[in-house]
């Protein structure tokens, strides 16, 4: 049996498509079909945040079907959570912000690590605690401006993903920005939305970045 690396992993996960589908609200009978329409449009990253209804269960089943793709749980804000995720079969932790006892546990557990900053201090700090890479958020107060300002400072390889208002209209500036990937959320899935309709969001969000 291959040990899971998360440092491989992620790396080859953003080198499919560096775009996170962030599932907030669904639910596990959901999840089976709306894991297939994002896995069939090319996705290799997938989070339930833990607000959503039975989150763990959700993620079972994802990382169930899907075990090619890196999937796990958004809105992870301490350690316990992130032992819960782990026994779920998830392997990808993304916080909204900078705990390191919430990285350092997923780093204990070989899982994949992105919490959420939103200044360089917390960026740096997130960094030196082995962060994988870099949540940031909100992205409707971290301009494309502010990515390209982060970049010019921040280790080369260092993975930096807006999150928060991402859609396909203004994704390239944030692309041009130096924007490792995004994370996507209402504008691509909401509670209520059909496969078929977050199949064809995820289209124009596939052909946005590869634009």
């Amino acid at each position: 049996m291959t040990l899971f690396d998360p440092t491989q992993a992620l790396a080859q996960a953003m080198a499919q498509l560096p775009l996170i589908a962030i599932l907030r609200g669904l639910t596990p009978a959901e999840a089976p079909s709306i894991g297939q329409a994002l896995v069939d449009s090319g996705f290799a990253l997938i989070e339930v945040p833990l607000n959503s209804p039975e989150p763990l269960p959700s993620i079972a089943a994802l990382t169930q079907q899907f075990p090619q793709a890196l999937i796990g749980a958004g809105t992870v804000l301490n350690v316990q959570q992130v032992k819960d995720v782990h026994a779920a079969g998830g392997r990808l932790i993304v916080s909204p912000n900078f705990n390191p006892a919430v990285v350092a546990q997923a780093l204990a557990l070989g899982m994949v690590a992105l919490p959420g900053v939103a200044t360089p201090s917390e960026a740096f700090a997130a960094l030196a605690a082995g962060a994988h890479g870099l949540k940031l958020f909100p992205a409707e107060m971290i301009s494309p401006a502010t990515v390209k300002a982060l970049r010019a400072v921040l280790p080369k390889e260092a993975a930096l993903m807006p999150v928060g208002g991402i859609t396909p209209d203004n994704m390239a500036a944030y692309r041009v920005a130096g924007a490792s990937g995004l994370g996507l959320g209402s504008a691509l899935y909401s509670p209520g939305r059909s496969a078929e309709q977050v199949r064809a969001q995820a289209a124009g969000f596939v052909r946005a970045w590869r634009a």
